[in-house]
């Protein structure tokens, strides 16, 4: 029998992960070997403080996080209990490519918060 998370869509990893600007990426889930994972939502949660001014954030897998989305905006997470769902669609439907067995998919900051703060970031997906 097949595993939940390649049934149904679930939480595939949760890490907490650097949002200040200059800040490097931080992987949050790596594919497992012999899978590869379709991401269908990333949800920004429970910051340890404000993210004003974090207005550019690519988020994917590779050195620079930028094959999912790029330039999503966190600046209006200012409160503890903010958060923010990302969807893996904009407005228009958007073509993606399968994450790879070993991707590391995580987010990087290209102009991040100016305070020194860190969140948390669900992935949400399925395998294949």
């Amino acid at each position: 029998m097949s595993a939940l998370n390649e049934n149904a869509i679930t939480l595939l990893g949760s890490a907490i992960i650097d949002t200040q600007n200059g800040d490097g990426k931080t992987t949050v889930y790596t594919v497992p070997v012999g899978k590869s994972a379709i991401i269908t939502h990333v949800v920004i949660h429970s910051p340890s403080g404000s993210l004003a001014d974090g207005v550019d954030f690519d988020i994917g897998s590779g050195v620079n996080a930028d094959t999912w989305r790029q330039a999503i905006d966190l600046s209006s997470i200012i409160a503890t209990t903010d958060y923010m769902v990302i969807p893996s669609i904009a407005a228009v439907p958007v073509k993606y490519t399968l994450e790879a067995a070993g991707a590391a998919f995580g987010i990087k900051p290209i102009t991040g918060a100016t305070l020194d703060t860190t969140a948390t970031m669900s992935v949400f997906g399925y395998l294949v």
